[in-house]
């Protein structure tokens, strides 16, 4: 499969899939695709996988694409203003990823959950009790919000990242949630009480804009509604 990330800041990923190649994306983020493609939503992994994917905040579905007749072209977006990675899991690589961070993958790879081992990381990592695991011998693509940034960890480093601006890390990477600080400064200074400590050796993928800072931004600038419920914004 050959494959290329377009566009500045609403990216999608545009695949050239040969006959018997196999893709598999999440419910919904299919953009365009050539006549020859055929798709079809299974629970992939069944019953018990298509669960799992559902506690990880993804569809209980995926869907699956394959070329007919020929080479073929599919492409798929995300959902929010931000960017695409691609991740080569070859080689025995393991990844994991927040929830929601996938968006499709080579039909070799593996979507699995995984439990967060501190209690901090639940509470107050930004990431929930359950995140994502990546596995298998081939592409995956994961999106995320605003800018990306990647860092490759060396053994014994460690980068502080503020609560919910972490996509994703290698499977060598130790993940743990850390005060800092004091209470006032976490009141007053807007940065939170808690950050995520990454500790190498292994590569980390950070976002520069998270989905609650987002939707708070917009809501001063959301219309509001006249209490008759005309639906119509006041003063239009």
């Amino acid at each position: 499969m050959k494959y290329n990330v377009t566009g500045d800041n609403l990216q999608f990923v545009h695949c050239e899939m040969g006959p018997g190649e196999l893709l598999f994306a999440e419910a919904g983020t299919m953009t365009y695709m050539s006549s020859n493609i055929s798709m079809t939503a299974r629970a992939r992994g069944g019953l018990m996988a298509g669960l799992k994917r559902k506690l990880s905040g993804e569809s209980f579905f995926v869907t699956e694409f394959t070329s007919a007749g020929g080479p073929g072209v599919v492409a798929f977006s995300g959902n929010v203003p931000g960017k695409i990675h691609s991740i080569d899991l070859r080689g025995g690589k393991t990844w994991l990823v927040q929830k929601d961070a996938f968006l499709c993958a080579e039909g070799a790879v593996t979507l699995d959950i995984a439990f967060q081992k501190k209690l901090g990381a639940v509470f107050f990592g930004g990431e929930g009790l359950i995140i994502q695991r990546l596995t298998g011998e081939g592409m995956v693509f994961v999106h995320g919000a605003g800018d990306f940034i990647s860092m490759d960890l060396k053994p014994g480093e460690t980068v502080r990242v503020s609560t919910g601006n972490v996509v994703g890390w290698e499977g060598s990477v130790q993940y743990s949630i850390e005060s800092v600080g004091s209470i006032r400064s976490a009141l007053f200074s807007g940065e939170g009480l808690f950050v995520t400590t990454l500790t190498g050796p292994g590569k980390v993928l950070l976002q520069s804009l998270t989905l609650p800072k987002l939707a708070g931004a917009l809501v001063p600038f959301l219309p509001s509604q006249q209490s008759s419920g005309s639906g119509i914004p006041f003063g239009r």
